[in-house]
């Protein structure tokens, strides 16, 4: 009787961790600390549910095997890519290549240099690019890239936008990090570029978190029917409430577009094996997109993902 309780009480308690989380993304919020650091990982929380009903079934707990069904059931249902719309019909004005990379407080500076030469991107997204890596990639890139936007800053405040398309400028979205916008020239089609770089969800910062992802969510909502690409380190994935608000807008996930809508990006040292997708290239619904790609670079505790996106004109 002791070992059925036992298996009872540790059934339950793994059971009501994870249900406290999916009962977060049933109910399209986030939660408090611990939550939206949970739902990064939502996957893997079949992890303790199977456990959770593995124990209950040895013990012949019913309620416990039927609750850990449901959430089972659950997870399944939400671990399916989030976001909807059909490719676009319209005659093909443009391709380009897109890469975004965090290359952690400018240290993957050296790496990020090799990739792009032999990746030969169109337009290039940098993350935690302070100054040292802002002027390397200056000094090392200017001919391949002469165009380019950046918000210089210290740490993990700075960033950068590079392009073979002529620039124009844009306002950056207000943050604690660098967001910085453009408008390219791609080919004779303006299109928008915005750098995404919100706080990430630590404990003491949700706030933050939520704040400047809602900044990103306005300005996707006010772009009207520009073509539109939106890149960066999003801090979030498809399983939290406020990356999902941006997707409502009618962005959509050039991964997920591409079918690899789940592959983790960070952290770097245990993906692809475990981790969450929170870098992301969205691009608006006259975007098709094919071939994502995630590269491993050294220094860095981000996946670089590269994309091949296509403009598509009026249906």
């Amino acid at each position: 009787m002791t070992h059925r309780r036992l298996g009872i009480w540790t059934a339950a308690l793994l059971l009501a961790a994870v249900s406290a989380v999916v009962g977060c993304r049933l109910a399209d919020t986030d939660g408090v600390t611990p939550v939206p650091q949970l739902l990064a990982f939502l996957p893997w929380l079949l992890a303790p549910t199977g456990l959770g009903l593995a124990l209950a079934l040895l013990v012949r707990w019913w309620p416990g095997t039927v609750w850990a069904a449901v959430v089972v059931g659950l997870l399944a249902w939400f671990i399916t890519p989030y976001g909807t719309g059909s490719e676009p019909d319209g005659r093909v004005l443009a391709t380009l290549e897109v890469l975004t990379s965090n290359v952690e407080f400018g240290r993957a500076t050296g790496a990020l240099v090799a990739a792009v030469r032999r990746e030969e991107p169109d337009v290039v997204f940098v993350e935690e690019c302070e100054y040292r890596c802002s002027a390397a990639l200056r000094q090392t890139l200017a001919g391949q890239y002469p165009y380019r936007r950046s918000v210089e800053g210290a740490g993990s405040t700075g960033s950068v936008i590079l392009s073979r398309f002529p620039l124009r400028a844009a306002p950056a979205v207000p943050a604690t990090m660098g967001m910085p916008g453009a408008v390219a020239d791609v080919h004779g089609h303006a299109v928008r570029l915005q750098l995404a770089h919100p706080m990430p969800p630590l404990p003491g910062q949700l706030g933050a978190w939520r704040r400047e992802l809602g900044a990103l969510r306005d300005f996707a909502a006010a772009r009207g029917t520009e073509p539109t690409v939106l890149a960066g380190d999003f801090n979030a994935s498809q399983d939290h409430a406020a990356f999902r608000a941006l997707l409502d807008t009618g962005l959509r996930d050039a991964a997920r577009l591409a079918g690899s809508g789940r592959t983790p990006t960070w952290p770097a040292r245990t993906a692809p094996v475990i981790g969450a997708q929170i870098d992301h290239v969205l691009v608006s619904a006259a975007f098709s997109a094919r071939d994502a790609r995630f590269l491993d670079l050294a220094d860095t505790d981000h996946r670089a993902l590269l994309v091949d996106i296509t403009l598509h004109g009026p249906g």
